[in-house]
């Protein structure tokens, strides 16, 4: 072999050692980096937060009496942006019942406290029950209440502020007298009412109500169940779930489960199938106490948020002391904490919105 050849050689081989550590290199750098990339949490999405608190602070349930909420604040370090509350149809303690109107006051304490008004508005009578035969689906639906629910929203309208309604809630159930299957309502009877009722606030222009569609998580639903009580989206704004960690409670005893399980099944069923391009809040949200640790419960439910629901623009605390199950974070210190550091992140809004104008809620 001449000089030139063995010249010539020695180039390609080291041309290919070079380009073996090369491909070598890559080999080793690459998958740590994409696996970096892949785990690295999306940054948080602006939302909405709040509770729905009890009398446990004055004895007055807010928003009637703002205290409760000023001190819930105080414990948590930051403002609300959402404040809940529920009404139904009418008082029924003496008779006849009295209808309930658009909670004007009350509504005025929310907003000039900062925050946007939630309210749980029910086709039934207090005191509740399962069984109100004056209170059936059909009697929505054939204009028994059509005066009643027309004052309400003109009130509403007037009133001129954005708000969340969410209507006759956990549609899928058995509990309340607005389900099909009890209190002699029939299939298809939801839909049917829930657009009656939403016809008229169009008719007198109370376009400041946004709609929030709200099933219960349940492993009894299924998509079809789901899609069967849901209006259709020119009638929802927003949709919604409802969803416990109730653990090992002798009234509703339940293993203990993370935030995962407990919602994972149906947020996808709703985002995924029935409602892609409606923005979603869970509108009652708690972990017992008892059967596990409450703080690193909702630690992971802050972290899940974050990186699996993405689609969840606002979150309300269930702050009640419900049948004496501890859901209130103010009974448990490191609870308390957990939740307060969640919301603490800048994307989580605090009480910025008492200068809000007309039409719906818009996105945070």
């Amino acid at each position: 072999m001449t000089a030139s050849a063995r010249s010539v050689r020695r180039g390609r081989i080291g041309f290919a050692v070079a380009l073996f550590a090369l491909l070598l290199s890559c080999a080793v750098i690459s998958p740590a980096a994409l696996a970096g990339k892949h785990h690295k949490l999306k940054p948080p999405r602006t939302s909405y937060w709040g509770a729905w608190i009890g009398k446990q602070f004055t004895g007055t349930e807010p928003p009637y009496d703002m205290n409760g909420v000023s001190q819930f604040q105080g414990l948590i370090g930051k403002g609300l942006s959402l404040v809940e509350t529920s009404l139904p149809f009418a008082t029924c303690y003496s008779q006849p019942c009295s209808p309930i109107g658009f909670p004007v006051a009350a509504f005025d304490n929310i907003r000039q406290y900062g925050a946007i008004p939630v309210l749980s508005w029910a086709s039934q009578s207090d005191p509740a029950s399962a069984n109100e035969p004056n209170f059936q689906l059909s009697d929505v639906i054939n204009g028994t209440y059509d005066s009643y629910i027309q004052q309400f929203a003109t009130a509403a309208r007037d009133w001129g502020h954005p708000f969340f309604l969410r209507f006759d809630w956990e549609m899928t159930g058995d509990w309340f007298p607005w389900d099909e299957g009890v209190n002699g309502n029939q299939p298809g009877e939801y839909v049917a009412a829930w657009r009656h009722v939403h016809d008229i606030f169009t008719s007198v222009g109370a376009t400041n109500a946004t709609w929030v569609w709200c099933p219960l998580v349940s492993p009894q639903n299924s998509l079809g169940k789901l899609w069967g009580a849901y209006p259709g989206d020119d009638y929802v704004d927003w949709t919604s779930l409802d969803g416990y960690n109730w653990g090992p409670t002798p009234v509703n005893p339940h293993t203990w489960s993370s935030f995962n399980k407990i919602f994972k099944i149906d947020y996808r069923r709703v985002v995924k199938k029935i409602a892609p391009s409606k923005p979603m809040i869970l509108a009652e949200l708690g972990s017992n106490s008892a059967g596990g640790n409450k703080a690193a419960w909702i630690q992971n439910m802050f972290k899940q948020l974050r990186k699996n629901y993405r689609r969840v623009r606002a979150v309300i605390w269930f702050d009640i002391a419900d049948r004496n199950i501890d859901w209130p974070l103010e009974t448990n210190a490191a609870a308390l904490a957990a939740f307060a550091t969640g919301v603490q992140q800048p994307a989580f809004q605090g009480n910025n919105y008492s200068g809000t104008g007309g039409g719906p809620v818009p996105l945070p």
